[in-house]
């Protein structure tokens, strides 16, 4: 699907287009979704370079996700798309251009649709391609610190869960700890990444920003900045009550061990006298004597009880 944003009298007009289409009159930016074999041949029209395919969204080296060319600046960056409890992380390739913003991706982004609207119902203000994309950026950044106060809460609920020490709530506790440990490295992932796209976008475009738009950047590398520690910190606090959950679960064994233990210790001197009884010699005075089987049922009962009261005494029970 291909989008098109143009600025005209009323604000920002937004326009699907067709591969019969061309970029109307003012376009600033120019957002492809999921593009067709057709749409990419379409797209090729307004690139000197190559079209970015899937392979290269893919890319992790740094000279593949920032770099400059005939078509201007390039900067491929990591978005969150949260689709129910589940986050994934969608690379966007962002082609910035004097007069255009061309972003293209494989799959629907969430705070893209969210900046849309912004934009249809005119609670932003844009007059540059540039703007657009320090609006999607700063929506990035605002989001990652609404899901690290999401890790946080989730965590405070895990942590008073696994310091309650039931074994009824340790398997969903483990769960929901694994859960947050996967959403924080997500969110530091995507402040690393947007870090690097800010100081980039900073070092090569200084030419087309003005003295806000700089400043605004600045803010938002200093908020990555204060953001960052607390991903860290939410590492140490997960890896802590992994090891405490983990550790309560390992002493409930520990109990459950020490009590097959001591039972077999326990019954292991009624086994002697009982194996010793059970053999079968010829001459053995007592299976003879009448009070012989009350003797031996007296002697195992007297030989697990004085195990048992020897540990009492030791404090092992």
């Amino acid at each position: 699907m291909i989008t098109a944003y143009s600025l005209n009298e009323s604000g920002v007009q937004i326009d699907t287009l067709g591969i019969e289409d061309r970029l109307p009159p003012g376009c600033i930016w120019l957002d492809v979704v999921e593009p067709e074999e057709n749409e990419r041949e379409w797209l090729d029209q307004y690139f000197v370079e190559e079209v970015p395919d899937t392979e290269d969204l893919d890319e992790i080296e740094a000279t593949s996700r920032f770099f400059t060319d005939k078509d201007g600046l390039h900067i491929l960056s990591l978005f969150p798309h949260r689709a129910g409890k589940d986050i994934r992380n969608i690379n966007v390739s962002f082609n910035l251009r004097k007069n255009i913003l061309i972003t293209l991706r494989d799959d629907e982004v969430g705070l893209f649709r969210l900046v849309r609207n912004y934009l249809k119902r005119q609670q932003i203000d844009v007059q540059a391609p540039l703007e657009i994309m320090i609006r999607l950026f700063t929506a990035k950044v605002d989001y990652l610190a609404d899901l690290l106060e999401e890790v946080y809460e989730s965590l405070e609920e895990a942590s008073q869960m696994a310091l309650r020490d039931q074994s009824s709530e340790r398997d969903e506790v483990l769960k929901n700890i694994t859960v947050q440990e996967d959403f924080n490295g997500q969110i530091r992932l995507n402040l690393m990444d947007s870090q690097r796209s800010m100081r980039f976008l900073a070092r090569n475009s200084r030419a087309l920003m003005d003295d806000s738009q700089l400043i605004e950047v600045k803010e938002m590398l200093r908020d990555i900045d204060s953001l960052l520690p607390h991903t860290s910190f939410l590492f140490d606090k997960i890896n802590f009550l992994m090891d405490a959950t983990m550790g309560f679960s390992n002493l409930e064994q520990s109990r459950i061990i020490k009590i097959f233990s001591i039972a077999a210790v326990v019954f292991l001197p009624p086994t002697v006298i009982a194996s010793a009884y059970g053999m079968n010699f010829r001459v053995m005075p007592e299976l003879d004597w009448a009070f012989g089987y009350p003797m031996a049922l007296a002697m195992m009962f007297m030989s697990a009880a004085s195990t048992y009261l020897f540990f009492k005494v030791k404090g092992w029970l």
